[in-house]
């Protein structure tokens, strides 16, 4: 498969086998050791279980490193081009006993060192587990691509996510994009432990609940990279980390 072609066609691809189990375990031993820091500002749970955390390049400065791989990197220089950076990284997990859902939306909020200067380009300021964000433009955004690491195969027993195919080429509102998806080719994301599913933050996506009493976990790793170091007026990307 022509990745790159996929990526600007379509909105995202999947790269398949990218990580043997024993990395897997890896990535896993690193985000529990993250997660199991004390940051609990980082992390959110509910009735006992971890289902998301922010800031893992601080909780777990480790994986930084640990995602790269030849087919990665050279797939993010090919589409961001050689200043690309890691600038976010999350978790998710759809746990087998709190399962959650997405309503459909694209992802427009970005991490910035100031949130309080003025600005045309960003809009939105809000604080994330004590993080400075904003909603960054359609040109911030279009120089981004996401790595989602998935850590467990994914089926339809465990909430997959789904995309509306070519739908990353600017803003909508959420509104839009559930009637967009009416008539539209959603794509539902399958997946084996080990794949990674590239996709542009504008691709609008969502995902349902798990089936009812399955045993299967979802647990993904939310990378996000950009192409421009240098944001406009003035901006600093709270992490950026090149690749």
């Amino acid at each position: 498969m022509d990745h790159q072609f996929a990526i600007q066609d379509n909105g995202f691809t999947v790269l398949a086998n990218v990580f043997d189990q024993p990395s897997i375990q890896g990535l896993l031993a690193s985000t529990d050791a993250g997660l199991n820091s004390g940051t609990t500002e980082n992390i959110k749970t509910s009735l006992g279980e971890t289902y998301a955390a922010r800031n893992l390049i601080k909780l777990a400065p480790e994986l930084a490193a640990m995602w790269q791989r030849d087919e990665l990197v050279d797939l993010l220089q090919a589409i961001l081009g050689d200043t690309v950076g890691l600038v976010r990284v999350l978790y998710f997990d759809k746990h087998p006993n709190r399962t959650w859902t997405l309503p459909w939306h694209q992802d427009m909020t970005i991490a910035v060192q100031d949130n309080s200067l003025p600005s045309s380009v960003f809009c939105k300021p809000t604080t994330k587990s004590g993080v400075a964000h904003v909603e960054a433009s359609e040109d911030v955004l279009k120089s981004m691509l996401t790595l989602r690491i998935h850590l467990d195969e994914v089926t339809d027993d465990n909430g997959p996510l789904k995309v509306i195919r070519g739908s990353h080429h600017g803003k909508v509102s959420d509104q839009t994009a559930s009637a967009t998806s009416q008539s539209h080719a959603v794509d539902t994301i399958y997946a084996a432990a080990g794949d990674v599913l590239a996709m542009r933050p504008l691709i609008s996506h969502a995902s349902g609940a798990s089936t009812p009493g399955t045993t299967r976990h979802r647990r993904i790793l939310h990378l996000e990279f950009s192409g421009q170091p240098e944001l406009p007026d003035g901006f600093q990307w709270y992490h950026f980390i090149a690749v």
